[in-house]
């Protein structure tokens, strides 16, 4: 799921469903994180990859790497950034091979790391 420039999350439903599904225990790193992933997110206009996945049965067949190729044309013919989160270090080299770079590693108490990733415009 890509959002384009100027489209966010709707931080209220999304403040809420954190409120409603998350332990106590944990909502103060969590906090934590999503203040520190806004402070990655590039000021200039970027289309986000919010989300992206494979079915885990299909895994090991290309999907992965066919899914960004439509989106990313669309980034470059709009001459923006794009923008993304991997949760998951093994997938770095994957969207390495895109162009997309790590700006840094976002650690916060005991979750895993997280990090920003940025594919500059053509």
């Amino acid at each position: 799921m890509w959002l384009p420039p100027g489209i966010g999350p709707d931080e209220e439903v999304l403040d809420a469903a954190v409120r409603a599904s998350v332990r106590p225990a944990i909502a103060s790193e969590l906090g934590a994180i999503f203040e520190e992933m806004a402070a990655s997110v590039p000021a200039a206009p970027h289309w986000h990859l919010a989300f992206i996945g494979v079915d885990p049965l299909a895994h090991g067949r290309g999907i992965g790497g066919a899914l960004p190729d439509h989106a990313l044309e669309r980034v470059d013919a709009d001459g923006a950034q794009a923008y993304l989160e991997s949760t998951n270090p093994r997938n770095i080299t994957l969207y390495q091979r895109f162009g997309f770079e790590v700006t840094r590693e976002i650690r916060v108490g005991s979750a895993p790391p997280l990090f920003p990733m940025v594919r500059a415009s053509p």
